[in-house]
């Protein structure tokens, strides 16, 4: 058994308690949580600093590791793709190594679960044995529309290698065709099948869309990717590609770095079970520009933290993510931000039983946030991983 108390204990079940107690079982699984003032039980481990859950990385590629600083920044989405399908190929031995490395430095960042996206199986026996909780998204690419069976066929044969939680989803509005979120809708009836789609992280993809038009005709071209299925839409990528997906699967929208107020109220059309995800250094390392953050306060969907690779970011820590956050969102309290860090990626991934939050009969993860700024995250805020 251990005692634990800080100056503030985040349990994002209520507000914040100062200078309560904490109780865990020797395996970190809550057994009590009480505001009661103890002064002299020496068995208490006492902080300066905040005790918070763990924290859920909604959206990953682990197996993009590899490519730590290979990639150039603020080159734009377009560039960015080119220089990782031309990078990434590497030895089996590399790519792994590359993972356990970043799979223990999320660990020790205090990060308890991560949402991670996968296009090949590479990862499957990292994930079984990692004492992170993953579910892997297996990523379907593909624009032909005369495609589209085959490759959910493939990664049907991938979603098998994997024993730890897994699911079938797309990669982003510039790379599938309705097809192939057609064959995905008709796949997920009737079972749980999480979805996360990549969202206009360019504007390109958007004048794609409207006006068939853009970079991305001759990206298609370069890379020999036939077009000939593909028709102008008239609308933004997000308006011609949210219908199309199943009302009862929880549905990520990972980046949104041009999402327009438009969009965002688009999405109050649909009853579907969407989150929206925010990967700030990745926005600002591919396309060095960050989200219109105040739109989405026009939404009432729930809101993630994801890193995405180090192929477009410098580390895979949730807390570098919240800096850049606290720092461009004005009055953001810290209780709303870490709600986006942890109980929100963790109701999405369904894994909300045992992590997100710290109550009773949870095992959340416990992280110390310390030299905070004024009482919200700051540069030189740090973590120490307690459980």
């Amino acid at each position: 058994m251990r005692k634990f108390s800080a100056d503030l204990i985040y349990t994002l079940e209520g507000k914040a308690i100062p200078r309560g107690i904490l109780i865990t079982d020797d395996n970190g699984r809550i057994l009590n949580v009480t505001e009661e003032k103890v002064a002299f039980d020496p068995n208490i481990e006492r902080y300066k600093g905040v005790i918070v859950p763990g924290f859920i990385n909604a959206h990953c590629h682990l197996e993009l590791s590899h490519l730590h600083q290979k990639i150039k920044q603020k080159t734009g989405l377009i560039n960015f793709i080119k220089e990782v399908i031309f990078t990434r190929n590497s030895s089996e031995k590399e790519i792994i190594a590359a993972m356990e490395k970043q799979d223990q430095a999320m660990w020790d960042a205090g990060i308890v679960a991560v949402g991670d996206i996968s296009n090949q199986t590479i990862s499957a026996d990292l994930k079984s044995k990692s004492e992170i909780r993953y579910h892997t998204f297996i990523e379907m690419l593909g624009f032909d529309a005369n495609k589209a069976k085959e490759i959910l066929a493939d990664a049907i044969i991938k979603k098998d290698a994997f024993q730890t939680p897994v699911s079938i989803t797309v990669h982003a509005p510039y790379s599938i065709s309705k097809e192939l979120v057609k064959q995905l809708k008709d796949y997920c009836k009737g079972f749980d099948n999480k979805i996360t789609i990549h969202n206009q992280e360019c504007d390109e993809e958007d004048e794609l869309y409207k006006t068939r038009s853009g970079p991305f005709l001759q990206f298609y071209k370069d890379l020999n990717i036939n077009t000939e299925t593909f028709t102008s839409q008239s609308k933004s990528s997000l308006q011609a590609i949210l219908p199309f997906m199943p009302k009862n699967q929880n549905i990520l929208l990972v980046h949104n770095t041009y999402t327009c107020l438009k969009d965002v109220y688009f999405t109050k059309r649909f009853e579907k079970n969407i989150y929206w995800c925010f990967c700030p250094n990745a926005n600002l390392y591919i396309e060095d520009k960050l989200p219109a953050y105040e739109f989405f306060k026009h939404s009432e969907l729930p809101i993630t933290i994801g890193t995405d690779s180090l192929a477009s970011n410098h580390t895979l820590s949730i807390l570098d993510e919240m800096k850049i956050l606290q720092k461009n969102i004005l009055n953001l309290p810290l209780n709303e931000l870490l709600k986006w860090a942890c109980i929100n990626g963790a109701k999405f991934l369904g894994f909300d039983a045992d992590l997100g939050s710290i109550a009773v009969g949870k095992k959340p993860g416990l992280n110390l946030l310390t030299d905070l700024d004024h009482g919200l995250i700051g540069e030189n805020t740090k973590i120490t991983k307690l459980i």
